[in-house]
């Protein structure tokens, strides 16, 4: 059964959700209301924007939601160290994203250094996808590396893979089936993906492909009902 993940973004000391990673649509200050919300959930994405852009960090609010919910924690972790830090405020895993890629190439030696350090388990290897093309530096770096070639050459040394279509990020219109079929059929690792996704349509076709799905905006906009698992 797929899982539906909510994800929670982090800016500013405040829940917040952007549209394309550029335009700040919502925000929320009021976290007692949500965290009985996604309680039920196996799994939660936690994402610290500031700390993805350079901007500080949230890293009390890390920690307060991590050590109440099972979350998985991404937005600059850009070293060995700092995915220690992270796990140790009680995250399940860490999600890599910009430091895997160095020199225009997948960082296949940084890649092995973090799984011998914490366990492919616990790492989460991010693709983020604009344009056909990896995204790096809080989306505002695009490289020539597509995200197939990140799978290829770095699937040995993760637990999954977050795809996110940066296209289609926020705007609820759902996401690209063609794309993340490929991607399924590139690797036999967990599979995560948003951008877009916003139905329990959506939701149903993917837990047939054996993907999970994180979803933001819908939840946040009451589009899509919570109730613990995919529909």
């Amino acid at each position: 059964m797929a899982m539906l993940i909510p994800s929670i973004d982090l800016m500013g000391g405040k829940i917040v959700q952007l549209v394309q990673g550029e335009r700040k649509a919502l925000e929320f200050e009021d976290f007692e209301e949500w965290i009985p919300r996604f309680s039920s959930f196996p799994l939660i994405q936690l994402i610290d924007l500031d700390a993805a852009l350079g901007n500080g960090n949230n890293r009390d609010l890390v920690q307060t939601f991590s050590r109440r919910l099972p979350c998985q924690v991404g937005g600059g972790i850009r070293s060995v160290r700092i995915a220690e830090q992270v796990l140790s405020l009680g995250a399940k895993r860490v999600i890599f994203g910009s430091a895997l890629i160095r020199d225009g190439h997948p960082d296949t030696t940084f890649a092995e250094e973090a799984a011998r350090a914490v366990g492919p388990e616990k790492l989460v290897f991010a693709i983020d996808s604009k344009q056909g093309r990896v995204a790096i530096r809080g989306w505002r770096e695009l490289t020539a590396i597509t995200p197939l070639e990140m799978i290829a050459a770095l699937e040995r040394w993760c637990s999954a893979f977050l795809y996110t279509n940066i296209d289609t990020e926020g705007l609820m219109q759902g996401i690209p089936l063609d794309t993340v079929l490929q991607l399924r059929s590139a690797t036999m690792k967990q599979l995560i993906v948003a951008g877009g996704v916003a139905s329990s349509e959506q939701i149903d076709q993917l837990d047939g492909l054996r993907i999970d799905a994180v979803v933001g905006m819908a939840i946040y906009t009451g589009q899509l009902k919570l109730s613990g698992s995919a529909p």
